[in-house]
């Protein structure tokens, strides 16, 4: 597909998707193009009536009881642009700088900025041809906007200067030989321009997008990983009956519950207590541990809180965010606070928060099959040669989970709260850390990425393991239901290569080791392989919860 910039309509998918490359265009709706051209020609009758306007007129932030000159104001805009160029450090990834292009050409698209439409198609060039800015993960308190990291952006855009740096076809590019390259000329910047390109949300809510759009993959993945546990530890299929989670409506334990029924159903090791004549194992628990009984009930707020994330992500990225504003139809000029990224900063304090919760209920799972006392009989850390008097199994990938769970937890604390009250001469006395909050964020869901290739790993090698007691196999799909056969084989060759009826995943300690096993599988669901194709289904109804 290709994604159409008009100023509205832009969802997660298709955030992720230009993210990921594909190409855009810009909407050829006239009453778009008017308002353009209406808030540019506005704001040039304001100049020419000697009007104060904010970082036109005058200086920036505290400074801004400063004015400036007619003659001056082109390079007022320059240096709205080159005094930001201070940041160093680690460079924002280029799926993260793509999105943040696209949500600053949307948001000039909105007619509010007082833009030439030229800027705009620059932007989309750039992507279209996959020339990314060199951009940096620290500088920008989200207040002001992400005045940084979008100032890197502008500069290599607009041929600032040879400084700027991008990613061209393989190669790193000073900006100005990029622009030979493309055949195109620098953009000299006119009055209110600089700031309009810098001065905005794009770059946090750009991050805080594809963290979304990942969140959920991840969150529908655990969905399956959960229901090949759930198949593992001979769980009742009661759990997630529509009578129960009828009785207590909430829309995401509703769906989990749904979701769940549809993955285990078919499944030779589900107990199957409908009528009533299996309620009870002589001798064991008349019902199932928390982590399987209440699975919708926990699962639920976290569907439910990533649904309202979702949302304030894309009434953000669909906004105008950058200061001040001009109403093309009016001609009135707004001295704005629409740049300081709360919204985004809440949502992703909450989808941090959600996601620790997330990794927390897996380890529980983890636990119940790696001990013999609760997994009804499957062998202690999920050892696969049992004769063998020196093999202990998967018991190392258990210590891997509990490093990496707490954290993902730690990960989970607000930052947003965290905020200096003196940020430029105590003008910008309110600010909404969302940069921080939003890369944060990219790096829990990494560490997911890899608490989830563990999880998998062990749930694999759990099913074979209790194939083998059920059905005299160590492949798996003779028991499991056929909603987690394409899982349970992608995570399997993945892992170490497809099911095998003689053993499983992991039999000798001293013959094989655990870490390709554990790579193969982050590494598939990194590069959103088989694996995450595999819960195609569970995702497909999140997203559609998620932006509903």
């Amino acid at each position: 597909m290709t994604v159409t910039i008009s100023g509205s309509g832009l969802t997660i998918p298709a955030i992720n998707a230009v993210a990921r490359g594909e190409k855009v265009r810009l909407s050829d709706d006239p009453a778009v193009l008017a308002r353009i051209e209406g808030s540019r020609r506005a704001l040039r009758q304001r100049i020419a009536r000697g009007e104060p306007i904010y970082g036109v007129t005058t200086l920036f932030g505290g400074m801004s009881d400063r004015s400036v000159g007619p003659e001056q104001l082109s390079d007022m805009q320059r240096l709205a642009i080159w005094h930001l160029k201070s940041a160093t450090g680690p460079r924002l990834p280029a799926a993260d700088v793509r999105a943040a292009m696209l949500l600053r050409a949307n948001a000039l698209m909105k007619g509010a900025s007082g833009v030439r439409l030229a800027l705009i198609e620059r932007y989309v060039l750039f992507l279209n041809e996959d020339v990314v800015p060199h951009v940096y993960q620290r500088g920008s308190i989200g207040a002001s906007g992400d005045l940084v990291p979008l100032s890197y952006i502008a500069g290599a855009v607009l041929g600032l200067d040879r400084s700027f740096k991008v990613d061209f076809r393989g190669e790193v590019l000073d900006a100005l030989t990029a622009l030979e390259r493309l055949g195109l000329e620098p953009i000299a910047l006119e009055p209110k321009e600089g700031l309009a390109l810098n001065n905005g949300t794009s770059a946090s809510t750009a991050v805080a997008a594809n963290a979304v759009g990942r969140a959920i993959e991840l969150t529908a993945l655990t969905l399956g990983i959960h229901a090949l546990y759930a198949q593992a530890l001979l769980a009742t299929s009661q759990s997630f009956a529509p009578f129960i989670h009828d009785c207590k409506p909430h829309p995401g334990q509703v769906r989990v519950a749904a979701e769940m029924a549809r993955l285990i159903a078919g499944s030779r090791l589900i107990r199957d207590e409908s009528d009533g004549e299996r309620s009870h194992r002589a001798g064991e628990l008349i019902q199932d541990r928390y982590s399987l009984r209440c699975l919708p009930q926990y699962l639920g707020p976290i569907v439910d809180a990533l649904g309202v994330a979702a949302k304030q992500i894309e009434v953000e990225a669909n906004s105008v965010s950058d200061n001040p504003l001009i109403d093309p139809d009016s001609g009135e000029v707004y001295h704005t606070g629409n740049f300081l990224a709360q919204y985004t900063a809440i949502a992703m304090d909450s989808l941090r928060y959600h996601m620790g919760l997330l990794a927390k209920h897996v380890d529980v799972q983890i636990a119940l099959v790696m001990a013999p006392e609760f997994s009804h009989g499957l062998p202690p850390s999920l050892v696969g040669d049992t004769a063998g008097r020196m093999n202990v199994g998967l018991k190392s990938l258990q210590i891997c989970g509990n490093q990496l769970m707490p954290l993902i937890s730690f990960y989970g604390q607000p930052v947003v709260d965290r905020f200096p009250t003196h940020a430029e001469q105590y003008n910008q006395n309110i600010n909404s850390q969302a940069m921080n909050a939003a890369n944060l964020a990219r790096e829990q869901l990494d560490l997911l990425e890899h608490y989830l290739a563990v999880a998998l790993v062990c749930a694999v090698q759990a099913v074979e393991l209790r194939a083998k007691q059920v059905a005299d196999t160590f492949d798996a799909r003779a028991v499991l239901s056929p909603a987690t056969h394409r899982l349970y084989e992608a995570a399997r060759s993945a892992a170490g290569g497809p099911p095998d009826a003689s053993r499983p995943l992991h039999w000798s300690d001293l013959e094989e080791h655990l870490q390709a096993k554990v790579e193969g599988v982050l590494a598939n669901i990194s590069g959103r392989g088989s694996v995450m194709a595999a819960v195609r289904g569970s995702l497909t109804g999140l997203q559609e919860r998620q932006v509903a």
